[in-house]
């Protein structure tokens, strides 16, 4: 009975040194999306051909948005001395304006996210491709993007940046 326990011991210590060896034996590292969709090169491009692209009907609606507020100033000063069918037609031309604009603002924004998302993919794209570049050239076993909490020695977003950045020139 006493070998038996002296036995059983005696494996699950080996298991345990196993186990410990082969976690010494992974390389595991890091990489925080964040940082590659705002500080690589690609990412900039892809934000200032956004900014380019969409700048103009920003532009229009900041435009109509002082305008409706002109217009709604310009009613509350005049509307004591209209006549009533004046300033019912006025609150008609305003909601048919502002509802206008609300409209265009909205397909501004659809349009907007749309686009932000299509430029986005393409830059994840290239940092997956540059990702795995950086792990058959290092060895990783396991990279991971999200985490609560990692050891900055595992952090490979520099080397990743790096590269998206070398790519871009």
């Amino acid at each position: 009975m006493k070998t038996l326990k002296t036995s059983l011991y005696a494996g699950l210590l080996l298991a345990a040194f196993a186990v410990s060896a082969a976690a010494q034996e992974s390389k595991v590292g890091y990489v925080n999306t964040q940082r590659i969709t705002s500080e690589s090169g690609p990412a900039k491009t892809a934000t200032a051909k956004l900014e380019q692209e969409f700048s103009k009907r920003q532009k229009e609606l900041s435009d109509t948005s002082a305008s409706l507020k002109s217009f709604s100033e310009k009613f509350e000063r005049d509307a004591p001395a209209m006549s009533e069918s004046q300033r019912v037609a006025k609150q008609k031309e305003f909601a048919e304006l502002n509802r206008d604009f609300q409209r265009k603002q909205r397909e501004f924004q659809e349009d907007l996210n749309g686009r932000r998302n299509e430029e986005l993919q393409q830059v994840l794209d290239k940092a997956n491709k540059a990702v795995k570049q950086v792990a058959d050239a290092e060895k990783y076993d396991l990279i991971i993007q999200e985490a609560v909490y990692t050891n900055g020695k595992h952090d490979i977003t520099d080397k990743v940046i790096k590269i998206l950045n070398a790519g871009s020139k």
